[in-house]
Protein backbone atom coordinates (compact mmCIF):
# COMPACT_ATOMS: atom_id res chain seq x y z
CA UNK A 1 0.00 0.00 0.00
CA UNK A 2 1.67 3.56 -1.26
CA UNK A 3 1.20 5.03 2.73
CA UNK A 4 2.75 1.90 4.16
CA UNK A 5 5.63 2.59 1.88
CA UNK A 6 5.46 6.56 2.58
CA UNK A 7 6.02 5.99 6.29
CA UNK A 8 8.81 3.36 5.83
CA UNK A 9 10.39 5.87 3.25
CA UNK A 10 10.27 8.45 6.00
CA UNK A 11 11.40 6.68 9.24
CA UNK A 12 12.52 3.42 9.23
CA UNK A 13 14.63 3.79 5.90
CA UNK A 14 15.95 7.07 6.27
CA UNK A 15 16.90 6.91 10.76
CA UNK A 16 18.16 4.70 12.99
CA UNK A 17 15.97 3.75 16.10
CA UNK A 18 17.86 2.48 19.20
CA UNK A 19 14.39 1.39 21.21
CA UNK A 20 10.86 0.60 20.19
CA UNK A 21 9.80 3.89 21.80
CA UNK A 22 12.48 6.34 19.98
CA UNK A 23 10.25 4.73 16.75
CA UNK A 24 6.74 5.15 18.19
CA UNK A 25 7.63 8.61 19.25
CA UNK A 26 8.89 9.55 15.26
CA UNK A 27 6.03 7.84 13.78
CA UNK A 28 3.51 9.76 16.38
CA UNK A 29 5.32 13.22 15.12
CA UNK A 30 5.03 11.72 11.27
CA UNK A 31 1.36 11.11 11.40
CA UNK A 32 0.44 13.97 12.82
CA UNK A 33 2.52 16.09 10.38
CA UNK A 34 1.42 14.10 7.66
CA UNK A 35 -2.77 14.46 8.68
CA UNK A 36 -2.68 18.23 9.34
CA UNK A 37 0.30 19.41 7.53
CA UNK A 38 0.81 17.64 4.09
CA UNK A 39 -1.10 18.89 1.68
CA UNK A 40 -1.59 16.57 -1.10
CA UNK A 41 -2.87 16.64 -4.87
CA UNK A 42 -5.05 13.85 -4.65
CA UNK A 43 -7.16 16.00 -2.57
CA UNK A 44 -7.13 19.24 -4.41
CA UNK A 45 -4.63 20.93 -2.22
CA UNK A 46 -5.95 20.12 1.30
CA UNK A 47 -4.19 17.99 3.85
CA UNK A 48 -6.02 14.98 4.79
CA UNK A 49 -7.52 16.47 7.93
CA UNK A 50 -9.19 19.44 6.15
CA UNK A 51 -10.81 16.95 3.42
CA UNK A 52 -12.19 14.86 6.22
CA UNK A 53 -13.83 18.09 7.78
CA UNK A 54 -15.14 19.33 4.31
CA UNK A 55 -16.90 15.71 3.78
CA UNK A 56 -18.31 15.81 7.45
CA UNK A 57 -19.99 19.03 6.15
CA UNK A 58 -21.19 17.93 3.11
CA UNK A 59 -22.19 14.08 4.59
CA UNK A 60 -22.69 14.49 8.20
CA UNK A 61 -24.45 10.96 8.55
CA UNK A 62 -21.04 9.46 7.72
CA UNK A 63 -20.13 10.08 10.87
CA UNK A 64 -20.33 9.38 14.64
CA UNK A 65 -18.41 12.77 16.07
CA UNK A 66 -17.30 15.81 14.26
CA UNK A 67 -14.13 15.74 12.73
CA UNK A 68 -12.74 19.13 13.88
CA UNK A 69 -13.41 17.79 17.42
CA UNK A 70 -9.74 15.86 17.16
CA UNK A 71 -7.73 19.00 16.68
CA UNK A 72 -3.84 19.02 17.73
CA UNK A 73 -3.27 21.28 20.86
CA UNK A 74 -4.56 22.82 23.66
CA UNK A 75 -8.65 22.41 22.56
CA UNK A 76 -10.08 25.15 25.35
Amino acid sequence: ERMNRTIKEATVKRYHYDTHAELEAHLDVFIAAYNYARRLKTLKGLTPFEYICKISTKEPDRFIVDPSHHTPGLNT
